[in-house]
């Protein structure tokens, strides 16, 4: 594991929040010259730290969709049927986000569809495939409240 010290972690927060922010203004909010700034991110990318930049895109702007999460609960809770389930996931290019979770369900799947319509259709196909649904729950999103990616802080750890 790297060992970061307080100035890799500043790097990696500010960062997070701000892909785009440039060499000096970083070097700046860390209290740092350009040189030794920049020979750190250089240093947290080769190690993989760092593993690219990436835009938040907001595709409504481009074209309207609705999100739904899904919470699923399979029929069969084994090997076999979780990856049976994972890979129609995988297929699935409307399935944006899917996680494994404890507590009831097993899996919450997020799409995002043209309509509603055609989650319907999508969840329908689900159903009658050998993937094994025993039930599902829908919830369509009317707001999105607060959607960021989390940033990385000294506090994270202590």
């Amino acid at each position: 594991m790297m060992k970061l010290d307080r100035y890799d972690l500043k790097i990696l927060d500010i960062l997070s929040r701000d892909g785009r922010i440039t060499k000096s203004k970083l070097a700046e909010a860390i209290n740092l010259s350009v040189s030794p700034c920049w020979e750190r991110v250089k240093r947290l990318e080769k190690a993989g730290v760092i593993e690219g930049y990436t835009a938040r895109i907001n595709a409504d702007v481009l074209v309207p969709r609705n999100s739904v999460w899904v919470q699923i609960e399979l029929k069969q809770h084994n090997a076999e049927s979780f990856t049976r389930f994972e890979a129609l996931v995988m297929q699935t290019p409307d399935v944006t986000e899917c996680v494994a979770v404890g507590g009831g369900v097993d899996y919450l799947v997020k799409f995002e569809v043209f309509s509603i319509d055609s989650y319907q259709r999508l969840i329908d196909s689900w159903l009658v495939s050998d993937v094994g649904i025993e039930r599902y729950f829908t919830y369509i999103v009317t707001k999105s409240v607060k959607r960021t990616e989390p940033g990385i802080g000294s506090n994270d750890f202590l």
